[in-house]
């Protein structure tokens, strides 16, 4: 989805596809970058699977969600006082798992940093504008291989399995795409509010 923000600059990327294309709705999602040199690795590797929905590695705080348009004002403020109010934590991710047989998914799992994540993404979920049916219950991963023959799956389950990254989460941010592009950063919060 994005670049590392951890310790980076914020992004404002002002008015939106959907506002730019004038659709009515706009697709959203909202992530928890992996920071380099973990990120562009598990991104190449995603890649070279040949996962057609390769993006760049992260942890999803909530999947992509159709919103109307003039709604992302009333968003954007309730993800900023999520943020205000959740302080900056340390994420442990280390080995792999998968979700086979339900889904044809490999992650790298969430070793430390699990209970943050659930309470960000319940806190963000609580937006009227942003809760959703779940198919499956709140787990958070990073994806590294999906929907991509059964071989390539178990590769990318075995060359992972000893992957360790251990880095500071102070933001999310918020991506979002009209169909005609792929998902963009919109907008980074800082976890502990305005500093």
């Amino acid at each position: 989805m994005t670049q590392s923000v951890a310790g980076g600059t914020a992004r404002n990327v002002a008015g939106g596809d959907a506002a730019r294309d004038g659709g009515d709705t706009i697709q959203i999602g909202i992530a928890v970058d992996v920071p380099e040199p973990w990120g562009g690795q598990l991104t190449r590797r995603r890649i070279s699977a040949g996962d057609p929905q390769a993006v760049p590695a992260h942890v999803t705080l909530l999947g992509p969600t159709e919103i109307p348009v003039r709604a992302l004002p009333a968003v954007e403020e309730h993800l900023a006082r999520v943020a205000a109010t959740h302080l900056p934590f340390t994420l442990h991710l280390r080995g792999t798992g998968t979700f086979r047989p339900v889904t044809q998914v490999v992650f790298v799992a969430v070793a430390a940093g699990i209970s943050e994540c659930e309470l960000l993404a319940a806190a963000i979920n609580s937006a009227p504008e942003l809760r959703r049916e779940a198919r499956f219950p709140y787990h958070p991963h990073v994806t590294v291989a999906q929907d991509v023959p059964p071989e390539v799956l178990d590769k990318a389950y075995e060359d992972l399995a000893d992957f360790s990254a251990l880095f500071e989460v102070d933001a999310f941010t918020l991506f979002s795409h009209s169909g005609a592009t792929r998902w963009q950063p919109r907008r980074d919060f800082r976890l502990g509010g305005p500093r």
